[in-house]
Formats: C-alpha cells, sequence, structure tokens
C-alpha cells in the first residue's frame, strides 16, 4: 500500500487541550494546521476534568463560554483542608480572585475537547484527524519536516514547516527526538474512580484522611469523583486485596459515600495513574517545539497541568503566528524562533513544579508515611484562620498561575 503524503503549514501531534487550543488559535489566524489525534473520539475517563478561571477567560474571549456553560458541570470554589489545630480550614477561595468566572468548572474533558474540535472546524484551514497515530518525526536538512502516522487506512506522513508535541507525558515526538529531561521523585500515585450517588456535596473540595491514605472526592453530577492517594509502587497490592476490601477502605475513607461503594463494580473501575514530574531541559529543535504534558510532565497537585498546557497553546499561538505565516520557520535555524516559546513559558512551569514538590513533601509524604495525621501543619491554620484574606494566594496560583496568557486580538470572537 503506498504511503499517503499529506501537506500542512503546522501539523499538531495529540488532541488533547494543548493541540485543540492552538489549532484552533492558529486556524483563526488563518494558518493550515492539521491536527493528529490517535483514538476515534475523546472519550476517556479520568483525564485532567478541571477548567480553571484563567481557561474560562479564554472561553470568553474566543466567544465559546455561552456554549461551554451549557454544558453539564459542577463548579469548586474552595479548597478546605483538615488541620493539627482543628477543624478544617479555607486554603483557597477562588470566590476572591479578580475575575469573571471566580471557580473551578468540573466538565468532563471530551466535551471542552469536543467543543474545542467544533469551533476549530468552522475554519477553513482546520484539519483534524482522528484515528490517526504518531509513529515517529520526518528529517531533512537539520530540521523536522513533520510527522509519519499509521491509521485505519494504512500509513502515511504528515509535510509541515512546523511539527509541535503536544501528544503528553508519554509524547513519541519527544521520545523521538531524545531531547534532555529532568525528572524529580514524587512519593506517590493516585487511583481515580466514581461513585453513583444522589447526594449533592458542596462545591469545595475537602480532601479526607485515614491510616495513610488521602481521598478526595470531587463534587460531579449524579456521581461523585474520588481521588485516592497513597504509597507508590502499592497498586499491586491493592488489586491484589480485591474489590470488596477497597469497598470497605473506600467507605472507612469517606463514610458519607459508604451506602454507595458498590457502585465501583470491579478494579478494572479504578483507574491507576503513575504520577510523574518532568520538564524538559530544552522544548525545541529546528521544526518542532514541545507544549503541555511533553513539555513538562505535572503532578495532579492543584489540578494545573490542564491549566498550564492551555497557556503554553495561547502563548506559542501569538509568538509562532507570524513567523508560521512569513513562511521562517521553514528552514534549519527555526530553532531561535522556537525557542521564544520556552522563554516565555518556562518561568511559571518551574514555579508550579517547585510548589507542587512542596507540596509533595510537606503535605502528602508526611500523611501517607504515617507521620501526620493532617495535611495542613498547626500554624498554618490557625494563621489562615486569622488572615482569611491570605486564602487568594494559592486560589491564584492554582487559579490563574504565573504569568497568564490571554487570546491575541486575531483570535478574538
Amino acid at each position: 500500500m503506498a504511503v499517503q503524503t499529506l501537506r500542512t503549514t503546522c501539523v499538531i501531534a495529540g488532541g488533547g487541550p494543548a493541540g485543540m487550543v492552538l489549532g484552533l488559535l492558529l486556524a483563526r489566524r488563518g494558518i493550515r494546521v492539521t491536527v493528529i489525534e490517535k483514538h476515534r473520539d475523546f472519550l476517556r475517563d479520568f483525564r485532567g476534568d478541571t477548567v480553571h478561571p484563567s481557561t474560562l477567560r479564554l472561553l470568553d474571549d474566543l466567544g465559546l463560554f455561552a456554549r461551554f456553560d451549557r454544558l453539564p458541570q459542577s463548579h469548586v470554589r474552595q479548597l478546605r483542608l483538615p488541620t493539627e489545630a482543628g477543624p478544617e480550614v479555607v486554603v483557597a477561595d477562588l470566590t476572591r480572585l479578580p475575575t469573571p468566572h471566580p471557580y473551578i468548572a468540573m466538565v468532563p474533558q471530551w466535551d471542552l475537547l469536543d467543543l474545542l474540535a467544533e469551533a476549530a472546524s468552522a475554519e477553513p484551514t482546520f484539519t483534524l484527524l482522528r484515528e490517526h497515530e504518531v509513529t515517529g518525526v520526518l528529517r531533512g536538512g537539520g530540521s523536522v519536516r513533520g510527522l509519519t502516522f499509521r491509521s485505519p487506512e494504512g500509513d502515511g506522513e504528515v509535510r509541515a514547516d512546523l511539527t509541535v508535541a503536544a501528544d503528553g507525558r508519554w509524547s513519541t515526538v519527544r521520545r523521538a527526538l531524545d531531547l534532555p529531561l529532568r525528572e524529580f521523585p514524587v512519593p506517590f500515585d493516585v487511583w481515580w474512580f466514581r461513585i453513583t450517588t444522589d447526594q449533592r456535596l458542596a462545591d469545595v473540595l475537602l480532601p479526607r484522611i485515614r491510616r495513610g491514605r488521602i481521598g478526595i472526592p470531587i463534587p460531579r453530577r449524579g456521581y461523585v469523583q474520588v481521588a485516592w492517594i497513597a504509597r507508590k509502587g502499592t497498586d499491586a497490592a491493592l488489586r491484589a486485596a480485591g474489590i470488596d476490601a477497597f469497598r470497605a477502605d473506600v467507605a472507612e475513607l469517606l463514610p458519607d459515600l459508604a451506602g454507595d461503594t458498590a457502585s465501583i463494580a470491579t478494579m478494572d473501575d479504578v483507574k491507576h495513574l503513575d504520577v510523574r514530574v518532568d520538564r524538559l531541559r530544552r522544548w525545541h529543535a529546528n521544526g518542532v517545539v514541545c507544549i503541555g504534558d511533553a513539555a513538562h510532565a505535572m503532578s495532579p497537585a492543584g489540578g494545573v497541568g490542564i491549566n498550564l498546557a492551555v497557556q503554553d497553546a495561547v502563548a506559542a499561538a501569538r509568538l509562532l503566528a507570524g513567523p508560521l505565516r512569513r513562511g521562517s520557520l521553514a528552514g534549519p535555524r527555526s530553532g531561535r524562533l522556537l525557542a521564544r516559546v520556552q522563554r516565555r513559558r518556562r518561568l511559571p512551569t518551574a514555579v508550579m513544579q517547585s510548589l507542587q514538590r512542596l507540596v509533595h513533601s510537606r503535605a502528602i509524604a508526611p500523611v501517607i508515611e504515617g507521620r501526620n495525621a493532617a495535611i495542613l501543619p498547626r500554624a498554618a491554620g490557625i494563621l489562615l484562620r486569622i488572615v482569611p484574606g491570605l486564602s487568594v494566594i494559592p486560589a491564584f496560583l492554582v487559579g490563574i498561575g504565573p504569568r497568564p496568557e490571554r487570546a491575541p486580538r486575531w483570535a478574538r470572537r
């Protein structure tokens, strides 16, 4: 079978939030852009479902917020933590943020991606190739020239002036480039599952702690999504104990949902996330740049990974749309132009990863190792009770983040 050859200006590996936002923005600038997505649809459970205030503001800029707001969703306005000094305290209060939408919207990621894909498909220069799996990169003249793929119709390639890796922490493009990577140790993993329930939880996140485990029930419509946090390397033991033992542990940790744990049918419903934190030392090479998790894998702490990935995409669109239109990224010296994306986004990435690692070592690790009975130290709890306004600082870091990005004027509707 002959190899199918396609031509575009920018090819993006990965149809996640970073890839779809970048594709939409570039298409609104009139740039030919092709997004390659491995799966037939976006229906995967327990991807990041948090849409932060900065992303909600972006949807406003793009003229998409009204459509987004009609999607089934719940809103989280506060993060509360139990303390050694007594009852829980408000650590992050998003209602204090000076932004049009001061909350985190909990929306199945497939709904958000469908919305972005529909908006992008209205642009004549946008193409989304589903069921196309990226297998490698094309090289020539000292530069990356596009991607190779596998599809139901056979093997093929997309030739492009610019290749963008937005295909996640296990990025095929990143592996093919063998870019230098810095990894950080993480002491825990996360198991995701849902409990079907008629109970209505408050619009807050309140972790529960018992016997070295942390459970975070996240309110959704018709069910509760639970993040189960325990020591890294214990997945095999957890599964070997079986579903009855797991349900009993969940009922003990989340007694208000104990009557609904039968909705966890089997251990197959409990999805294991191998938590990693890393970032590339160099995000680019001639003709190619990495963004989102392909450039910097984030911990689930704070749910900020999607926020950073989307802001990477906005910055990349603003910095690279002009050079793409001028044809400046097709040559062997394009790396110096692509380096602008890393220079713009390196600091916020490093700041957020440093904060995540601080939370890991000072809050999560002592609990799952049995050294502390509460996530928040006594002194911090007392301070937040005395000065509740301090809760706006973590709310800003989680909800908006350092160096927030706004949509370019040419992409706004």
